[in-house]
């Protein structure tokens, strides 16, 4: 089994399915480049790019059909690589989803235009006062790659995907929506979606949960 965390997370986050699922399973959780214990970049990666880096990785450490579970930009990454016909995984759980762009209102687009506008006169500026805090953060490296990574809408990619995959989705969650797992899951040829208490961290918020039913799962 492989643990892959969110953007700006690392794999302390799966602290309680790794003290579960340890049991049953050899469980290794990934620190992606850039994040937590791992090497900073050296270009700016896309998903591809990690997906990439991830396949190199399991190779490297003799790691062959795993199960995967993953978290948020952990999903992108999942996605993107059990799309690839030379890839073999095993049962995908992906909890609070993230890699669909829904349809964006005027006012995204005006705020866009707006960007735009001022990062032409006042470009530090523009870095301050647009963007999300997360985005703000980051080196100028990694806001590059977060830009390829974020602007990528992977449904098609979900569609090449033959694996089993399960989608918890947390009932509270405002950083991916229900509406974005719906999405997946009416793209994935075979996968369901159950959902939990908690936000977009429903997966350590409510761990008891989140464990029995991917267990059930990956056993069913």
């Amino acid at each position: 089994m492989v643990l892959l965390h969110g953007y700006l997370s690392c794999k302390e986050a799966w602290t309680a399915q790794i003290a579960y699922f340890s049991r049953f399973y050899r469980v290794t959780a990934i620190d992606f480049l850039g994040f937590g214990k791992s090497g900073k970049l050296k270009t700016a990666f896309s998903v591809d790019g990690y997906a990439k880096w991830l396949k190199e990785v399991l190779s490297a450490l003799n790691i062959k059909n795993p199960h995967l579970l993953a978290h948020s930009f952990g999903c992108r990454v999942a996605v993107k690589l059990a799309s690839e016909k030379d890839v073999a995984l095993d049962k995908i759980v992906l909890t609070g989803p993230a890699g669909i762009i829904l349809k964006r209102g005027l006012g995204y687009k005006i705020k866009v235009k707006t960007y735009r506008l001022v990062k032409k006169v006042a470009p530090r500026y523009a870095e301050k006062r647009f963007g999300s805090q997360e985005y703000r953060t980051l080196s100028p490296l990694m806001k590059e790659s977060y830009k390829k990574i974020v602007n990528e809408d992977l449904r098609s990619d979900a569609t090449r995907v033959n694996n089993e995959v399960l989608i918890v989705e947390g009932s509270a969650d405002k950083v991916t929506t229900m509406r974005e797992a719906e999405i997946y899951l009416k793209s994935f040829p075979r996968a369901r979606l159950e959902r939990i208490e908690g936000g977009h961290f429903a997966f350590a918020e409510n761990p008891v949960a989140f464990n029995l039913i991917t267990e059930e799962f990956l056993y069913g």
